[in-house]
Formats: C-alpha cells, sequence, structure tokens
C-alpha cells in the first residue's frame, strides 16, 4: 500500500511542472484568445484565389474587411486565404476543399464547377459587374535594357527568342496569355484568324519553360530564363512598388485585359457563417477594397477609381467578350487552335 502511494506520489510530482506551464500559456495568453473576450470564437472564412491574389488579400483586403466586420457587428471574423493557379484551384474545389468563396481568373473556371453541380449556372452573374471583382492587362516582362530589343508580340514569334510562359492546364493566367497573343494577331488591322493562328504557333515555338501559374512563371524569369515573360500587368507593378523588378516592362498595341470571376460556394456556408460570407462577398466591390486592388497594382472595375499613374496605356484593349465570352474562346482558340493544332504541331 504504501508503494502504490509513493508512486502515485512520484506521477503528481512529474505532472505538476506540466500543468504550472500549461496554466502560465494560458494566463499569458488570455487578453489575446477570442473566447476571453467575446465569449464564442471568431467567424472563419475560407477564401481561395489565383496566384497573384495573394499580397493584396492577405495584407490588404482581409484585414480592412475584419476591421470593418468587427465594427459593425462586434464579432471577430477570421479569413483563411489559399492560393495557387485558377485551374489547380477549381480541381482542389472540385475535389472538395471547403473553401466557401473563390476568385478566379477565368469564367470558364467558374463555368467548370457550374457543370459538376458544385455552384447554381452562371450564379456568379447575378453578382455586381457580372462577378468580375478586378481586372487588368497582360504585358510582357524583358530583361534591363531590353537587349532583344522586344516591343510587341509579334517580337516574341522572331527566331532565337526564349519566352517564359505558364502552363495554360492549370494557370488561368496562361490561358489569358494565349487570348492576348492570338487577338494581336487576329485583331490587327488587316488581322484575322489565320494572322492570329500564325503568332499565337510563332510564339509558342519560342517557349523555353513553362509553369504551374502565372505566379511561378515570373518565378522562372526572375531567375534567368529566357528573354521575355508574359504576364499580367498587376505582377509588374507591385515588384516595382516593393522595389523588387528586375525587368522592363512592354506595353504591346493590342492586348487583352483579364478580368477575374467570384464565386460563392453556397453548399460550404453554413447558416451561422452567411451573414459573414454575403458582407465579404459585397465588400469586394465597395469604394475601399477597389482601391486597395488599384493599391495593389490591379485595375478596377470602377474607371473613375483607375486614376492610379503607373498603369500604362493600351492603345487597342480587348476583351474575352470580343471572341463571343470564356465559353466559346476556350472550345475555339484554347482547345481549338492552340491545343489541337499549334501544340500538335510543334510536337508532332
Amino acid at each position: 500500500m504504501n508503494l502504490r502511494r509513493k508512486r502515485g506520489a512520484a506521477r503528481l510530482d512529474a505532472l505538476l511542472p506540466a500543468a504550472f506551464c500549461a496554466a502560465l500559456l494560458v494566463w499569458a495568453l488570455w487578453p489575446w484568445l477570442p473566447l476571453a473576450r467575446t465569449g464564442r470564437p471568431p467567424r472563419t472564412i475560407v477564401f481561395y484565389g489565383f496566384s497573384i491574389l495573394s499580397e493584396v488579400l492577405n495584407q490588404a483586403i482581409f484585414p480592412a474587411f475584419e476591421k470593418r466586420w468587427k465594427a459593425e457587428s462586434g464579432e471577430s471574423v477570421q479569413i483563411i486565404g489559399s492560393f495557387a493557379g485558377s485551374g489547380t484551384v477549381t480541381n482542389q474545389i472540385l475535389l472538395g476543399v471547403p473553401a466557401q468563396l473563390a476568385l478566379l481568373s477565368l469564367e470558364s473556371d467558374a463555368q467548370r464547377l457550374a457543370e459538376a453541380g458544385v455552384i447554381p449556372a452562371e450564379s456568379w452573374r447575378r453578382l455586381p459587374v457580372g462577378g468580375v471583382v478586378n481586372r487588368t492587362p497582360f504585358v510582357i516582362l524583358v530583361r534591363p535594357g531590353n537587349p532583344r530589343g522586344i516591343r510587341d508580340f509579334a517580337d516574341l514569334a522572331r527566331p532565337g527568342i526564349g519566352v517564359v510562359h505558364a502552363d495554360p492546364l492549370t494557370s488561368g493566367g496562361a490561358n489569358w496569355a494565349i487570348l492576348a497573343e492570338y487577338g494581336a494577331g487576329a485583331l490587327s488591322a488587316g488581322g484575322g484568324p489565320a494572322e492570329g493562328e500564325k503568332l499565337l504557333a510563332g510564339i509558342w515555338k519560342n517557349v523555353v519553360a513553362q509553369a504551374s501559374s502565372a505566379r511561378a512563371a515570373k518565378t522562372q524569369f526572375d531567375s534567368g530564363f529566357g528573354d521575355a515573360l508574359i504576364t499580367y500587368e498587376q505582377e509588374a507593378l507591385a515588384d516595382r512598388a516593393r522595389g523588387r523588378l528586375r525587368a522592363e516592362v512592354i506595353y504591346p498595341k493590342s492586348t487583352v485585359f483579364s478580368e477575374h470571376t467570384l464565386v460563392v460556394l453556397s453548399r460550404n456556408v453554413a447558416p451561422a457563417e452567411r451573414s459573414a460570407v454575403d458582407a465579404l462577398a459585397r465588400f469586394l466591390w465597395s469604394e475601399e477594397a477597389q482601391r486597395l486592388f488599384v493599391a495593389g497594382g490591379f485595375r478596377s472595375v470602377e474607371e473613375r477609381f483607375n486614376d492610379d499613374p503607373s498603369f500604362g496605356r493600351i492603345e487597342q484593349p480587348f476583351f474575352v467578350a470580343n471572341f463571343g465570352g470564356w465559353g466559346r474562346a476556350k472550345r475555339e482558340i484554347v482547345d481549338g487552335i492552340w491545343k489541337n493544332r499549334v501544340l500538335k504541331a510543334i510536337h508532332p
């Protein structure tokens, strides 16, 4: 009996330091614990987005909304963001990740979700501006001093030019880039479908590196691959603002403005979360959020906010609507021309 008591006392002595440390940790963290302040945990919103959104959302948009929601409701909200190529994000959602909102590079990715029954058909079009949250034109980045004399998309088809490109199978930005390349030929003076395909084929013969997202492609270019990168203007402006741009920005005479689509994944939204999720969706079109997007290098869907002098001028801009929308552009240009003709001609 005495031996049992001694063993019990020894175990108690061993646990006391750990219990003391745990109590000390709770005491130290108590002022910062949500439960200590509100009596309930903060609401959580899971937000998925395409790659180049990560900084502006995590560092500007999300904190601004969290502050506004706290002021208006008295509740805390925490937004958890996950970012990758738009095609990768869409595939993850199709596999069942618990995203409640997603900002996609392509409307055709929203259409994929609708076709799979994840969201109601064209539900995003009932949001402001047809679901489009922001825009950015496609530009060309070249090495400092522009040693290869690249001035437009046509120069990227010259022999010996090395082009870095995101992968159209996983990247929304890559699909926009294909539209920019094709459209620069097809919509130019004296152009047409044959000129568009010719320019697209010439550029893709010179592609020397591909990556899964626009952000990853820029990392490749920054690491020394190729002579030029086709990417979002926003990527260049954001790096310039941080003093990290190691390239020159070339504005093509004619290029596409990408338009980025928000979807609400209602099946992942519990009734108690609905008010916060809907409020965040509305907030993205508020003046505060639109100006934060502009400060992050994106162009607002409200032209009056696009007063940033760092935005370059595009002489002949065009949009996916010029090709009948993403459903038709994906079918006829990305799949029909690039995938089924251009790639097969380059890699028979």
